[in-house]
């Protein structure tokens, strides 16, 4: 069987990335432009202005990653690209450049689900046994996603407010960090220590929904009240609080899931999975769990980028998931959740 190539494109916030993926599993090229400085003095990504940074870059990288990989066009497999959920005008940029591509040298577009992606990027590090549960947690999403097979993604606990990455961000910009905040407030809390009673939302509900609103509004209302008091808070001690906090919630989640769903493979994915704090925790609580073999996505690899589209890409492909030249971008796309009243098995 010959190997399979694939170009893949992931704009859908304010990281451009092409990459070439060879079988799902081997980055052959990665090429990736951060338009975090152009974002950071406005403490979060701005629309517009990331749209505009990704026309100026998307063809030169594409151009970038074949040459790094040192192919043609005509070595390829298929193009695959994210189109939702994301930025509309962002996966816009992306959408359209795969589709021109794919067009123009008669190849097969595969449309891929950025989650699919993050959770993909495993592929990296080991095959994905299945059935497999990922914990997907980033800026916009934090949620438990079960995987009975292959190319079979479920939702089966989210969160109800905000995202654990975007609680970071929210708490950095109070404390005065600059943005992005997640890695920043993770140094801190290693230097810290947890001296702040912080709240614990849905910790004994026996669900896998998440809330952290609860907790980001108690860190900001208790710096705004120091600050109002003229006292000073120990903000390492006060991240180091906060980060017990949400890892407080996602491990007591997760050793809930892990007892609800027998799956053979456990994967952390997205932003917040470079976080040092979880994967020390994740590690900790799999070792309770040898039948599982736990994948945490490689930290290069935790942020958005194309390569993780390739890998997702590979399994659509291989499944016969193509799109048609009237592929658009779906900013509000997300996986299938699990209705409360249907029962399910994961198949052993």
């Amino acid at each position: 069987m010959s190997d399979r190539i694939i170009m893949a494109f992931e704009s859908s916030a304010d990281e451009t990335s092409v990459a070439i993926v060879k079988n799902g599993n081997d980055i052959l090229s990665l090429e990736t432009a951060t338009q975090i400085k152009s974002h950071q003095r406005f403490g979060g990504i701005v629309p517009e202005v990331a749209s505009r940074h990704h026309i100026e870059q998307v063809t030169i990288l594409a151009d970038a990653a074949l040459t790094d990989a040192g192919l043609t066009y005509s070595d390829l497999t298929a193009i695959a690209v994210t189109f939702g959920p994301g930025l509309v005008g962002a996966l816009l940029i992306g959408v359209t450049a795969a589709k021109t591509i794919a067009w123009a040298h008669n190849l097969p577009l595969v449309p891929v689900v950025h989650m699919a992606g993050h959770i993909s990027a495993a592929q990296f590090v080991a095959p994905i046994v299945y059935p497999a549960m990922a914990l997907m947690v980033s800026g916009g999403h934090t949620e438990f996603v079960l995987m009975p097979n292959e190319y079979e993604y479920i939702v089966v606990g989210d969160t109800r407010d905000d995202a654990a990455g975007e609680s970071y961000d929210k708490v950095g910009r109070t404390m005065g960090l600059q943005y992005p905040a997640g890695k920043l407030i993770d140094e801190m809390a290693h230097r810290g220590a947890v001296t702040y009673q912080l709240p614990r939302a849905l910790m004994n509900d026996g669900l896998l929904d998440f809330s952290f609103s609860g907790l980001k509004s108690a860190v900001i209302n208790l710096k705004h009240n120091a600050d109002q008091r003229g006292e000073a808070l120990d903000l390492d001690n006060l991240a180091a609080s906060f980060q017990d906090a949400v890892l407080d919630m996602l491990l007591t989640k997760t050793a809930t899931a892990l007892k609800r769903y027998p799956v053979k493979s456990f994967i952390v994915a997205g932003g917040v999975a470079a976080n040092h704090g979880l994967r020390e925790g994740l590690q900790a609580l799999l070792a309770s769990h040898p039948e599982i073999t736990y994948i945490p996505v490689p930290l290069k690899l935790a942020g958005d980028n194309a390569a993780m589209i390739g890998a997702a890409g590979d399994i659509a492909y291989r499944h016969g998931a193509l799109a048609g030249w009237d592929l658009n971008a779906k900013p509000g796309e997300e996986f299938a959740y699990l209705e409360p009243d249907m029962e399910f098995h994961t198949p052993m």
